[in-house]
């Protein structure tokens, strides 16, 4: 027992220094980013969400059926709850949402780091003289892990919380798998269960997690030894897991892509492609992705990609060997770890692991965009094992003690470097005027960044400089429904009614389901005192299965006018349950019972609208009124 004690006591004492210098570069790298807005995609699936404001939802997910956001909350469950809960303790308060996504991605650092030290501990390796350099290979590969600019959208972009939460679950399960094979008696048990409740909490984040049971697969039979029978029986319930996405996205009835991409159709374009185009296509992303790890210049949330449909042009014939030579090169390291040294299954390992992880995303499933950096994060993490590695065996290899120190002083200073170059890079982020501007400088043909950027600015009450963009979009792309939705705020905030009419119409006939355009449009009318076509149009606006509160409440509001209090009694329940937040709606439900002399019905509302709202002026005037 004493032996036991002194034992983790030495472990505890070797690893604190290096988690303590990865978890505070981390913290450094991402301490510029706790006031960043919700950005691009989390303007819809968080603050728009009402899914996630009720955590009802997910003791039943059947009561968001007709929902849009219902097959991503039955495919990604793990990942929307964890919004919901941020929301249940802080709502809206983005600090709350940037303290679990950088918990969340130092967590995944110390998982590498403990993942490829119980490697080296492995029968394969633990003899190996890489094996004597565990702790540099380790700490640098996290370090490097943590710090990298690269990680910034999975990090600092709230919503892109599921890419680093699909990765905690899945270090996680191959970590409690590695220590569980690593053990005996009973902690063997309880870690292969905690392996396989992982593997299953993956599953149900993001669909990359498909990957888990390969991986797995692939490292217990590169590591390990023993009866392979008796191994498969072990990996079987692993691999069993990979039923539950396909299942996942079966029962949503669903395009794959749609759900894999996870983004906002109305904010985003969608790529469109076949699978042919969008797998040629893929050959050179992911040579950009490569030297973005190597290299990360030029980031941009939203690259104006170029699309290659035909494998005899220089891009993709070029990528597709360049990666063929590092995959011919995995295997040439494999099959040199029987004979010549030991520790070159690293190596291939390390790179299986980024070709089998990043294949969800970057194969023959086309997603709305065709590079996102956050695709890398996960398999970013085998790749930088691999390539510290290697820089090892090149030390050991040259046989000279004056250079021991040189490469942890070269990898240190690299890491400091990126630590810098992640600040900087999430200074991009801390409006949504700086990003969008970012993208707009790199990407200038991009459409829907022109619109992004015009939205921004249309919150800023920089009204000349959206409409500049907007009609920018509208040059690029003349069917963008969306721009056109978007001029037509402008000029309503403008007073320039007859524009912004012709706007939301022209908007609503490119899409005819535009529940937000045909909301804005009610509002014109009823600004014109056309009463009747507005109330129409609110009708039309609530009958889609996007949500548009604003189009509730408004409805409510004309309904009570008319002195239909049945009916307007029931869209006003109905804009709060869909956004229990909404004052304005606990405000007109309050005006209705008022009108019909509930008067403490309407004290009620009153004072619910100014609770949600402290400063909403109307509320308070109405109970000081009541209180005279």
């Amino acid at each position: 027992m004493q032996d036991t004690a002194l034992y983790n006591k030495k472990v505890f004492t070797t690893h604190l220094l290096p988690l303590l210098l990865i978890g505070v570069l981390g913290f450094l790298a991402y301490s510029n980013t706790f006031q960043v807005p919700f950005q691009w995609d989390g303007e819809i699936f968080i603050k728009e969400n009402p899914i996630i404001k009720d955590l009802g939802y997910f003791l039943d997910a059947s009561e968001a059926k007709g929902s849009e956001f219902y097959g991503a909350l039955k495919s990604r469950y793990i990942g929307f709850l964890s919004f919901a809960l941020n929301y249940k303790i802080g709502a809206l308060n983005v600090t709350g949402y940037h303290l679990v996504n950088i918990a969340i991605h130092i967590l995944n650092a110390f998982l590498v780091y403990a993942f490829i030290i119980l490697t080296f501990r492995t029968p394969f390796l633990k003899k190996t003289a890489l094996a004597e350099q565990a702790g540099y290979v380790a700490l640098f590969s996290a370090l490097i892990f943590t710090v990298h600019p690269i990680q910034t959208e999975a990090v600092t972009y709230i919503f892109q919380r599921l890419a680093a939460l699909v990765s905690l679950f899945y270090l996680l399960s191959i970590v409690s798998y590695v220590r569980a094979r690593l053990s005996e008696g009973p902690a063997a048990v309880g870690l292969y269960a905690v392996s396989l409740i992982s593997a299953v909490l993956a599953m149900k984040t993001k669909e990359n997690a498909f990957t888990l049971p390969v991986v797995i697969t692939l490292y217990e039979f590169l590591f390990f030894n023993g009866p392979a029978g008796r191994r498969l029986i072990r990996l079987a319930p692993l691999l069993l897991t990979m039923c539950i996405i396909p299942l996942s996205l079966a029962a949503i009835n669903r395009p794959a892509g749609e759900l894999i991409g996870g983004i906002a159709p109305a904010t985003r374009g969608f790529s469109g492609l076949s699978r042919e185009v969008y797998l040629l296509t893929q050959f050179r992303v992911i040579v950009t992705y490569l030297r973005l790890l190597v290299l990360p210049v030029n980031q941009n949330l939203d690259y104006d990609y170029p699309v290659f449909r035909s494998f005899a042009e220089p891009e993709v014939f070029l990528s597709f060997f360049f990666l063929l030579a590092i995959a011919g090169i995995s295997l040439y390291f494999l099959y040199r770890s029987f004979s010549a040294n030991r520790g070159y299954r690293v190596i291939a390992f390390g790179i299986f692991w980024f070709f089998i992880t990043i294949s969800v995303e970057s194969s023959i499933v086309p997603i709305h965009m065709v590079l996102d950096e956050y695709r890398m994060y996960l398999p970013s993490a085998g790749l930088l094992f691999a390539l510290i590695s290697f820089c090892f065996l090149v030390l050991q290899s040259l046989g000279t003690r004056k250079t021991g120190m040189l490469l942890p002083l070269i990898l240190f200073s690299i890491a400091l470097i990126f630590t810098f170059a992640t600040y900087k890079r999430n200074m991009v982020w801390q409006t949504k005027i700086s990003l969008w501007e970012d993208v707009v400088r790199k990407s200038p043909a991009l459409v829907y960044a022109r619109n992004n950027l015009g939205v921004a600015y249309l919150e800023a009450d920089r009204l000349d400089d959206a409409v500049v963009q907007f009609n920018a979009a509208v040059a690029l792309k003349p069917d963008h429904e969306t721009a056109y939705n978007n001029l037509g705020m402008i000029y309503s905030r403008q007073g320039l009614l007859d524009k912004a009419e012709y706007a939301f119409r022209k908007a609503v006939s490119i899409k005819p389901d535009y529940a937000k355009a045909y909301n804005n449009l009610g509002v014109i009318y009823v600004r014109q005192g056309r009463f009747d076509d507005a109330l129409n149009v609110f009708e039309t606006a609530v009958s889609f299965k996007t949500v548009v509160v604003d189009a509730y409440n408004n409805l409510g509001i004309l309904y009570m006018q008319k002195g239909l209090f049945r009916e307007a009694e029931k869209a006003l329940q109905d804009a709060m349950q869909i956004s229990p937040d909404y004052a304005k709606a606990h405000y007109n439900m309050g005006l209705l019972y008022e009108q019909q002399g509930r008067i403490n019905e309407a004290l009620g509302e009153f004072k619910a609208a100014l609770r949600l709202d402290p400063t909403y002026a109307k509320a308070r005037a109405k109970l000081e009124e009541y209180a005279k």
